[in-house]
């Protein structure tokens, strides 16, 4: 099976684009906690771990910047529009979090972390035909466009965003976390139902 055959399988794509929101989903409250300013951990500073977050606490607005640009990496990927920019960006960020769980040796964080490396490489390796050019000098390349995820898929990213990012900050209101934690749950089910009806009908058309 070729790369294109693999690019253009429907099943691949929905699995690429939940990888997506997936992805984002794990950088929304670490990146808004640091945006807001609130210590990310509450690990003593005698322990290696929380000496290394209490100095990165204490750096000022370099902490807020990260957790800024880990909510707009996150964005990024979830909007699908976007998400090669997304991916980008994230694995500047993934490869960083992850040497320094390996380094100061977190019990099974680096774990995690490793999973996500891998996850952000296969999403880069997916757009892999965007970064031809850089490896090119003053040559022709045989470019091939592959579609992007309908708007369908697009104005769910925006609306998981918004609704994940409002459940970080809703979160000490216990009701509306619950209701919006449902609404995020059934958003999930009812659309997935829906794309795969939509999948049906279309490939019964081609029969």
């Amino acid at each position: 099976m070729n790369y294109e055959s693999l690019r253009t399988n429907e099943f691949n794509q929905w699995l690429i684009i939940h990888l997506r929101y997936l992805l984002g989903l794990a950088f929304i409250p670490s990146g808004l906690i640091k945006l807001v300013g609130e210590r990310f951990t509450l690990i003593p500073v005698e322990n290696p771990i929380g000496f290394f977050f209490e100095g990165l606490f204490q750096s000022g607005f370099y902490y807020n910047f990260i957790g800024l640009i880990q909510v707009i990496a996150g964005f990024l990927l979830m909007s699908q529009r976007l998400a090669t920019l997304g991916a980008l960006i994230y694995s500047c960020l993934i490869v960083n979090i992850w040497m320094i769980t390996v380094s100061l040796s977190f019990k099974g964080t680096w774990v995690i972390t490793s999973l996500m490396l891998l996850a952000t490489a296969i999403l880069l390796i997916w757009d892999i035909q965007k970064f031809k050019f850089l490896f090119s000098y003053n040559s022709k390349l045989d470019y091939k466009v592959f579609p992007d995820p309908t708007p369908y898929w697009q104005i769910l990213g925006v609306i998981y965003f918004t609704l994940l990012t409002s459940l970080w900050l809703l979160a000490r209101n216990g009701t509306l976390a619950v209701i919006i934690s449902v609404i995020i749950i059934l958003l999930f089910i009812c659309s997935n139902i829906y794309a795969y009806i939509k999948y049906k009908k279309k490939s019964a058309k081609k029969i």
